[in-house]
């Protein structure tokens, strides 16, 4: 521990306000003081350096040098116009980065975490950046430990500390007076931020927060999502394939025109030029701002996005794994029955139960709710003694009470939960008051008893207790020789919205699975329910006996799987995945965590625990199928056009940077000058800023997208020799026909260099035939004036100063016939491509918004 950190903890302990929690003043003093409780803050001057590092790039540096060495040898308006073109880039560049990631922090406080804390005497909560120092915090089953802290009060505490410590079984933590050398999380006295509450409660005092906790040390390698995602991964070779071919052309430009005697330094930046012009330098731009407008779009439809790049794995999403609570139905549990072993009506079930659950500082389930809101019961002269916490392998949880006045300190161990195995733990029943022997018939007719309000589709809890011996501490061993009171049946009606939902999913290519704790019978019922048809289901007993590609296979064909745990839940996902499978898991509870981790997308809800929270990469705010799907659509659309930007800027920019490599080597004069091929991108790249509003095909939503780089090097080299082959026909027609000098070459070439490649968006941007697929306004409307300012350039102001010169209305016509022809050519081309190649395609359907 730092010094600073135990000078806080040893302040924080002297001060007596701590007992009665902060005030808003002093909380607000101490958030000046201390900062925001982030273990990895936006630090002052990280504005800055986001911009700094676009001045790092490479590109943007070579450029920079070139403007400085123009302008020393003379070429003062060459060195302008290189350094304006550059800060351009750069500024747009920062601009809308800037603007997303805006966009992006404002969605995430939708979904920020919170801490319920005592400030001016009262329980509130408050964001979790905002606790400080000096705070009580109240904690319970299911928070994230929002910073340090001593535990000043405890119940049944315990804390899963693996991301500190590695350790997978929790922790008990209590409250007790500092020792002297505690430190660290083997002290059961204090608790840290990273960790989360798996069972009980307790009351902490803040001694330290953000970077200076034990988590802030490692929390930046710690909150990285662990490996790439395939968006990302996709991104990364391709970045490496277009380094490959900018390093070759420079080499080659340099070797050559070198070896045949022209100006060194003129073809050094005539290189660097071309090099520029091949180069997506907004790619990182047109992926943030495209993916950050999908994340807007998708937070109108109630779903808010953590991370930018799950987005892509969003749309890629082809099973859908989800419990089956709250997802096939409304996750708003009603008390249906109280019955006894028998199934006659009874109401001793639901009072032990009432007696549990209200005692209960565990995992807080919709089944305590229901009980609890049921019907009120006096527990007036009961104490609580100690608890046993639930767990997935047991699937129960027990609480000891004692009486006031019974004699001899008799106390009553009190058990709820799955009725196969609680039933297992009972030797005797209660019928009409008294306890009988449960002997195999009653046993079997118990079990008849629950099964038949389980095929009804009823969530089902028994009900057990047993007198005990008055001791300190009970254990899990105790729940053994009980008193089975009878069954709880509790209602959860299925979503109306459920069946189209799930048949929209499947249209789409979208397969769900159910991973559900209830029993098969329930599971069923429910699953017929909504029309999901002839559901094959799997128990998480079978599970255990199946190696990995067993399971794999087993996973493929099933659609249902009952009485699975955690860990179950775990091998199921994985076993997709390693099938090839973009695996998404919906999932709201404690347990839920570790496959929210292991799903290429984990998808949580607004309500759901801190922990499934913080583990989920996307947060419904509403829960529910309907409000998925349309999530995934949208995943789909944003994904959709960062493909549409990279086949537009490889294919066009491959095509007319081979042009002007070969022509530079026959040419007596540079076939463009380097600051007008560096106009002619920045123009080019301009005209893509648009691709972000564009709409998507209707057909390219319809199936999971896989990130795929053959399809974007296979059309890069199967589409680019095209714009080649009218650049070549480009530079006979001026050298033949117009007798073109240096000049009018370059203004000639310039101007239908940049109306092709620009106008053949409204080519490359579908998959199917353009006419029926309408861009969106703003992409029409920006590509068009990018075309006009070109055209118009040569007559503009500044035509002497860009090295430009009036071009003979006779070459307009040309311009026209080859513009056509050549979008025409690429259409055919594209048809052909997509028809024999194996790839994801952009989709060949009606544009949708």
């Amino acid at each position: 521990m730092s010094a600073q950190a135990a000078t806080t903890i040893e302040r924080a302990a002297q001060e007596p306000a701590l007992l009665q929690g902060l005030t808003e003043e002093e909380a607000a003093r101490r958030l000046k003081e201390f900062g925001p409780n982030d273990p990895t803050p936006r630090r002052q001057g990280e504005l800055l350096a986001e911009l700094l590092t676009l001045f790092v790039n490479p590109l943007v540096v070579i450029l920079l040098i070139a403007s400085i060495l123009s302008a020393v040898l003379g070429q003062r308006a060459d060195a302008i116009i290189i350094f304006v073109i550059a800060m351009s880039s750069v500024a747009i560049n920062f601009f809308q980065t800037y603007r997303s990631g805006k966009a992006i922090r404002r969605l995430r406080e939708h979904v920020s975490l919170t801490a319920t804390v005592m400030r001016d005497g009262a329980w509130r909560d408050i964001r979790r950046d905002e606790v400080v120092p000096g705070d009580l915090v109240r904690l319970s089953a299911g928070d994230l430990v929002p910073a340090d802290g001593r535990v000043l009060e405890s119940r049944d505490l315990f804390v899963q500390q693996a991301a500190l410590t590695g350790e997978s079984l929790p922790v008990e933590k209590e409250a007790g007076p500092a020792r002297d050398g505690e430190a660290g999380p083997a002290a059961v006295h204090l608790v840290f931020l990273g960790t989360s509450v798996v069972s009980g409660t307790g009351v902490v005092s803040v001694t330290v927060t953000g970077g200076r906790t034990s988590f802030g040390g490692i929390s930046a390698k710690l909150l990285e999502r662990t490996g790439e995602t395939e968006f990302e991964r996709g991104l990364r070779h391709f970045g490496f394939l277009i380094m490959r071919v900018v390093l070759f052309l420079i080499l080659f430009i340099l070797i050559v025109r070198v070896a045949l005697h022209r100006d060194a330094f003129e073809s050094f930046v005539f290189a660097v030029a071309l090099a520029v012009g091949l180069t997506p330098e907004f790619l990182p731009m047109i992926t943030s701002v495209t993916l950050a407008r999908g994340a807007v779009r998708m937070a109108r439809e109630e779903v808010i996005v953590k991370h930018l790049p799950a987005i892509q794995n969003f749309g890629s999403i082809d099973v859908l794994c989800s419990d089956k609570t709250g997802t096939l139905t409304m996750g708003v549990m009603a008390l249906h029955a109280s019955v006894d072993a028998a199934g006659t009506d009874a109401e001793h079930p639901i009072s032990l139960a009432y007696l549990n659950s209200k005692f209960e500082t565990g995992i807080r389930s919709p089944l305590d709710t229901a009980i609890l809101e049921h019907k009120q019961h006096d527990l007036n002269g009961y104490t609580k003694c100690d608890e046993i916490p639930f767990d997935f392998g047991r699937r129960r949880l027990s609480v000891v009470v004692e009486r006031q006045g019974a004699q001899g300190g008799e106390r009553l161990l009190v058990t709820k939960g799955a009725p196969e195995g609680i039933l297992e733990l009972c030797d005797a029943y209660e019928l009409g008051g008294t306890s009988r022997a449960l002997d195999s018939e009653a046993r079997e007719h118990a079990r008849k008893v629950y099964e038949g309000l389980c095929q009804q589709g009823f969530r089902v809890l028994a009900v057990a207790s047993r007198a005990v011996e008055s001791r300190q501490a009970f254990s899990a061993a105790d729940e053994r020789s009980m008193v089975l009171a009878g069954f709880l049946a509790f209602a959860d009606p299925p979503n109306p919205d459920v069946a189209s939902a799930l048949n929209r999913l499947k249209r789409d290519g979208v397969e769900v699975k159910i991973l559900t704790g209830d029993n098969e019978l329930v599971a069923r019922h429910i699953c017929c329910q909504v029309g999901l048809e002839a559901p094959v289901i799997v128990l998480g007993s079978e599970l255990e006996a199946m190696t990995d590609p067993a399971l794999g296979h087993v996973a493929e064909q099933a659609n249902v799987f009952a009485r699975v745990t955690p860990i179950e839940k775990l091998r199921i996902l994985r076993a997709l995945r390693q099938r090839g499978h973009v695996v998404g898991f919906l999932g709201d509870g404690i347990n839920d965590a570790p496959a929210l981790h292991a799903a290429d997308v984990g998808i949580s809800v607004a309500t759901a625990v801190d922990v499934a929270r913080d583990a989920a990469d996307i947060i419904l705010l509403r829960p529910g199928l309907k409000v998925l799907h349309r999530g995934i659509i949208e995943g789909r659309r944003a994904s959709g056009n960062v493909l549409k930007y990279l086949l537009m800027d490889t294919s066009s920019n491959f095509g007319n940077m081979f042009s002007m490599a070969g022509a530079s080597l026959f040419l007596p004069f540079l076939p463009m000058l380097s600051t007008q091929i560096l106009l002619n991108n920045f123009l080019y790249d301009s005209a893509q800023i648009m691709i972000p509003t564009d709409n998507v095909d209707a057909a390219y939503l319809r199936r999971p997208q896989r990130w795929d780089m053959r399809l974007i090097r296979n059309f890069m080299v199967f589409i680019g020799p095209i714009s080649s082959i009218y650049d070549f026909l480009t530079f006979y027609v001026l050298l033949r026909f117009f007798h073109a000098g240096d000049v009018l070459f370059h203004t000639g070439w310039f101007v239908e260099s940049l109306a092709t490649q620009t106008l053949v968006v409204f080519i490359i941007r579908t998959a199917g035939n353009p006419l029926r697929s309408r861009p969106s306004a703003w992409l029409t409307l920006n590509t068009l004036l990018i075309v006009a300012v070109g055209v118009l350039l040569p007559v503009s102001p500044l035509s002497g100063l860009l090295g430009f010169t009036r071009l003979p209305w006779p070459f307009f016509l040309f311009l026209t016939v080859s513009t056509v022809t050549y979008l025409l050519l690429v259409e055919a081309a594209k048809r052909l491509f997509f028809s024999r190649a194996m790839v994801p395609r952009l989709g060949n359907g009606k544009a949708t918004a």
